[in-house]
């Protein structure tokens, strides 16, 4: 049985193709335009062993808030194709990652009731050209998705920005 899901998104401001294949080694090749973003996707991807590649074009020279939420939306819905009926899975999953100055806990409930606990501090300044503002508006867009999960992040220990938000993919990954 292959678990793999593929998403293609049109609107005024996106173009994206994604594709997920949950029985992957962690494979990824991710271009979002946004170099930070592909970073945490690739970690994501990785930490999962989730095969994910994705492709997005967006309006950025507006600004990535469009790119990084329609990347949310898409994998949300990509993650349902390939889940499938949900049989021989766990409900529930959950993972405490130390980073370097950073100690992230992410728990994920597949019930079916999204809601989305986000308590990690977001930096006032960009990390390239990323606005650590985006990083819950990804997983915001995600939980809102058909994909439906209940989810908690949080940063315990106050870390360099990067960490802060790159931490929380991988913990999400494991």
């Amino acid at each position: 049985m292959s678990r793999v899901g593929e998403v293609s998104r049109e609107t005024r401001e996106t173009s994206i193709k994604l594709r997920v294949d949950l029985d992957g080694t962690g494979r990824t090749n991710i271009a979002t335009g946004v170099g930070f973003f592909d970073h945490m996707l690739d970690q994501l991807g990785r930490h999962s062993l989730i095969d994910l590649e994705v492709r997005a074009t967006g309006d950025l020279e507006v600004d990535s808030h469009h790119t990084v939420e329609d990347v949310g939306i898409c994998l949300g819905s990509a993650l349902t194709q390939a889940l499938g009926e949900r049989k021989g899975i766990r409900r529930y999953g959950w993972s405490l990652v130390p980073m370097e100055d950073a100690l992230v806990q992410v728990a994920v409930d597949l019930s079916g009731r999204p809601l989305l606990a986000y308590d990690v501090p977001v930096p006032a300044e960009a990390i390239g050209n990323y606005d650590p503002e985006l990083t819950e508006e990804f997983f915001v867009a995600l939980t809102r998705t058909e994909l439906r999960p209940g989810a908690d992040r949080g940063v315990f220990r106050r870390a360099h920005p990067d960490r802060r938000h790159d931490a929380p993919h991988q913990a999400a990954g494991r």
